[in-house]
């Protein structure tokens, strides 16, 4: 009951996901700390997302503590380890200057080895990495 509020959070963001970026893949949070993966899946599940693949959402955009902007992909229900769409390989372990001119977006900060998480200095460049990892999904 008491990540009740966090679902409330979830919800709008999915609802608003269009506004976000066209893709409807990418949501975004106020902040961080909110207890979301098993909402997001209850919830995609009934707005009957879960059903096309290309629908479900991949990136979840939130501040951390200190203000940087994370852009984490989501996981594979029931698959802590498994991303639906990871950050590009080659932006993984790279940080701060270098992975800007890896990736060619101002800010970037650092991308996880594994993939699951990244951050920037802005929104911005938050959803632009999320942005791009989408685009390049295909590959």
């Amino acid at each position: 009951e008491s990540d009740l509020p966090a679902r409330s959070f979830v919800e709008k963001a999915m609802k608003e996901r269009m506004s976000t970026d066209a893709s409807g893949e990418i949501i975004v949070f106020p902040s961080g700390g909110l207890p979301w993966k098993q909402h997001l899946y209850d919830l995609e599940k009934e707005m009957g997302l879960n059903e096309d693949e290309d629908k479900m959402i991949k990136f979840v955009l939130y501040t951390d503590q200190s203000g940087m902007w994370r852009v984490q992909a989501v996981s594979v229900e029931g698959q802590a380890f498994q991303n639906r769409l990871s950050l590009p390989e080659e932006w993984r372990g790279v940080r701060d200057e270098d992975l800007t001119a890896v990736a060619g977006i101002k800010g970037c900060k650092f991308c996880h080895a594994a993939g699951f998480i990244g951050g920037n200095e802005t929104f911005e460049g938050a959803l632009e990495m999320a942005k791009v990892a989408l685009a390049g999904k295909g590959k």
